[in-house]
């Protein structure tokens, strides 16, 4: 008889060992699935955030420009004739431009002939003021220049780069300024050549099936 209950017995100590099992696996597994959406979340996350930092354009530093721009050469001596003038040559396209500046009332004359006469368009008078205008120096030099080869377009351009040139001369602290701005480089961009075979640079002649 004792052997016949035992198996009774040992039933609900099972069902009570799978229970107990069942509970501690349960909350491990919701652990589990805890940690895997954390990860996920945190993935996503950073992978939003490294979007969007590589969508974003890196912004420079207001200090950058300024920085770079107190960089002023120390030991050089500012170059004039015995007149108080200071030369130098400027070129763009096929024209080239000897200029001479002084302080003065913010006259300039080119070829013998003032600057509102000789460049009639507003555009190229604005060329020529650009340097002065940037190095807050308006007004306060008079230029007489000699300019010959290329158009109009050329010559003033050639002038403003002489101007920027002599100005750096004159007062060499003012090169950061004008170097950042561009104005004492050279502009090599010329007129392309053309080509046999072709009406012009590139230009293809209109094309005749028969």
């Amino acid at each position: 008889m004792s052997d016949d209950k035992t198996p009774e017995k040992d039933e609900p100590e099972k069902e009570q060992a799978d229970k107990e099992s069942a509970e501690t696996e349960q909350p491990a597994a919701r652990r589990t699935g805890q940690r895997r959406g954390a990860q996920t979340f945190e993935g996503l996350g950073s992978l939003r955030q490294a979007m969007q930092t590589a969508q974003t354009p890196p912004t420079a530093t207001p200090t950058a420009p300024a920085a770079a721009m107190a960089v002023a050469p120390q030991d050089v001596q500012p170059r004039r004739d015995e007149f108080g003038r200071s030369y130098a040559t400027g070129k763009r396209k096929n024209a080239v431009a000897r200029v001479w500046i002084k302080p003065g009332s913010g006259k300039i004359e080119v070829n013998g002939r003032d600057s509102p006469i000789y460049f009639a368009r507003p555009v190229l008078r604005m060329l020529l003021n650009q340097p002065f205008a940037v190095a807050d120096r308006l007004g306060q030099f008079d230029v007489w220049c000699t300019v010959k080869g290329g158009g109009l377009s050329g010559q003033a351009g050639a002038v403003r780069h002489g101007i920027s040139k002599a100005l750096t001369f004159y007062e060499p602290g003012l090169r950061p300024v004008l170097k950042h701005g561009g104005f004492l480089t050279r502009d090599s961009r010329v007129v392309e050549r053309k080509k046999y075979g072709k009406a012009k640079a590139r230009r293809s002649f209109q094309f005749s099936k028969r």
